[in-house]
């Protein structure tokens, strides 16, 4: 099975490329950190440079995959960027970054992959949304509507592509010990001039808490590489710790005032 991943280098892209590896898949791992070591990993993934921002890096990517493995069996977008910073205060620039490079670039992977998909008449599309995509948290607003977008393009996609064979599914992750600490931006929020600063960072260090008690994220990988070897995906796989799998059913049963309340103690807001 030959896996084409995006956002390899690090985070659950990472863990994820692992462990297809590990399952004897053939991976094909994009990441802009490749540029300077394209070619066979000693893990066995074969790396590629792709910066899903370029359309011309997109189009190199699948294509030198394509002349090398042949047309992929499943795509997985794994990359992600998270700028935290209160919803009022984002730079065009900033949400710009966010939904460039998790929106947006997993649509110019799709558009450059499904007619290779619609040739074979199968395909499989892995997209990760995150438990962000069905609720919101205080200072994630940007990161959170690029999971909603996902969300919502994953639905349309599903739909539409199925008849030609193709399947979707997202991969919705709770809080993992996977290292986002390391590769996360803070926006104005972060400065003791900010109006949000005390709430901001009470939020924050919430966060960073949930990550680093987190759960495994090679079991996540591994849960991905069991699916992809089913006859069919599921639509979505959850994968995360119950209390976070119950804060998503609280989200859909709760009145929208009492969750907001709940989330915004939790968060240290109130």
């Amino acid at each position: 099975m030959v896996i084409y991943i995006a956002g390899a280098s690090s985070g659950l892209g990472l863990h994820t490329a692992q462990q297809l590896q590990a399952a004897g898949m053939t991976v094909v791992a994009g990441a802009r950190s490749f540029a300077e070591c394209e070619g066979r990993a000693p893990d066995g993934q074969y790396r590629l440079a792709l910066d899903v921002r370029a359309e011309a890096s997109v189009e190199r990517f699948v294509r030198l995959a394509c002349e090398k493995f042949g047309p992929p069996d499943a795509l997985i977008c794994a990359q992600g960027l998270l700028n935290q910073n209160a919803a009022a205060e984002y730079t065009d620039q900033e949400l710009n970054d966010i939904l460039d490079t998790n929106f947006l670039g997993s649509v110019r992977l799709i558009r450059q992959v499904m007619p290779l998909f619609r040739e074979k008449k199968q395909g499989k599309i892995i997209l990760f949304s995150s438990i962000n995509g069905l609720l919101g948290i205080p200072f994630q607003g940007g990161y959170t509507a690029s999971k909603h977008a996902i969300e919502g393009y994953a639905e349309c996609l599903r739909m539409e592509a199925k008849p030609e064979g193709i399947e979707v599914c997202l991969v919705t992750p709770g809080d993992h010990q996977s290292g986002q600490k390391q590769y996360r931006r803070h926006g104005a929020a972060d400065s003791p001039e900010s109006p949000y600063h005390q709430r901001y960072t009470r939020a924050v260090h919430q966060i960073e808490h949930d990550e680093s008690t987190g759960s495994n994220p090679d079991e996540l990988g591994k849960k991905i590489a069991k699916a992809l070897c089913k006859r069919h995906l599921p639509a979505r796989l959850l994968i995360a710790k119950p209390d976070q799998k119950l804060a998503v059913t609280l989200h859909k049963l709760l009145p929208t005032k009492w969750f907001s309340a709940i989330i915004s103690h939790y968060y240290g807001q109130l």
